[in-house]
């Protein structure tokens, strides 16, 4: 059984998707009163309210199920930060991970997962692919990338330390249903949610203005579930990091492209006059170590979150 901390959520409900068609049971943690998927209804997978800031409370969960890895998705950087305690934000956001390192140790846990960023890659300088072997700088503009940077080198030190297997998800642009973002860090998401809504799109929650020929690594979130669970699964693995990503760049202007396919009068025109640099991630270690091929291409994955929109979803 795979504990999935975080797998209520948005790429964690998919990676328990994953998990259970690779037949694998999964439990999974909330804090709050917990509400299984009515899409996991049935299936094999169990739901416990825990919070895994609290050491005793997450020990208790092991002794009630035998759980054979953990998936580490839920929250562990102080976002959105808390100008009143910061210090306790941080203490917390490091201790949620020290708390799953030493229950793994308790349970004899083999592999343990832990979701970092494409952000860590901010600063590298050129085009192309970004390769999980290149130097970092040991700067960040973002919280969220600081500390996924933080809990990087901390698992390497704990792995060495502990004989766990622990392993980097350096997850790229997610997008897809049940995305709680929106126009956050690129306009994907929100392009295709105005194109359902018959509405234009709001990008004023962007860190800069929006153009079509913008490119970012976008990995749709079925894609992102299927990369997870075949590295928590897979009998050996030859790295501590692995790019979880499509492999390509995609700019808004295929975004829109593919959108017009399905709904050709929908209002989501950009500017161009953009920088149109193409910088994507190197997905080689997770195709040999793996097997794994994204299913979503662009016009694909576009077509599939309309079609859950349109079902009357609301994220």
């Amino acid at each position: 059984m795979i504990l999935v901390t975080g797998g209520l959520g948005f790429i964690g409900s998919h990676t328990v998707r994953a998990l259970l068609d690779l037949g694998e049971a999964c439990l999974l943690v909330q804090r709050r009163t917990p509400e299984a998927l009515a899409d996991l209804a049935g299936e094999d997978v169990a739901v416990e309210q825990a919070d895994i800031t609290d050491l005793s409370a997450l020990l208790d969960v092991g002794s009630r199920h035998k759980i054979t890895g953990i998936v580490h998705l839920a929250g562990s950087m102080p976002w959105p930060p808390d100008p009143e305690q910061p210090v306790e934000q941080a203490r917390k956001a490091l201790g949620s991970l020290l708390n799953i390192m030493r229950a793994a140790q308790d349970w004899g846990v083999d592999r343990v997962g832990v979701a970092s960023t494409i952000g860590v890659y901010s600063g590298v300088a050129g085009e192309g692919p970004l390769r999980e072997d290149m130097p970092l700088p040991m700067t960040a503009p973002h919280a969220i990338p600081t500390f996924k940077k933080i809990g990087e080198m901390l698992n390497d030190h704990l792995a060495g330390v502990t004989g766990i297997d622990v392993v980097n998800y350096r997850i790229s642009a997610t997008w897809g249903p049940r995305d709680p973002h929106g126009a956050l860090f690129f306009a994907a998401p929100e392009l295709v949610h105005a194109a359902a809504k018959a509405t234009e799109p709001d990008l004023s929650t962007l860190y800069a203005p929006a153009h079509a020929e913008d490119a970012i690594d976008l990995c749709y979130v079925k894609d992102t579930g299927q990369a997870i669970a075949l590295l928590q699964l897979a009998d050996k693995l030859n790295h501590r990091t692995y790019n979880v990503a499509s492999g390509r760049a995609t700019t808004n202007a295929e975004i829109i492209a593919a959108i017009k396919q399905v709904i050709p009068d929908a209002r989501v025109s950009l500017p161009t006059a953009g920088p149109g640099q193409q910088s994507y991630l190197d997905i080689t270690r997770l195709q040999q170590d793996t097997g794994y091929k994204p299913h979503y291409d662009t016009e694909r994955a576009v077509a599939d979150y309309i079609e859950w929109l349109r079902a009357g979803n609301k994220y």
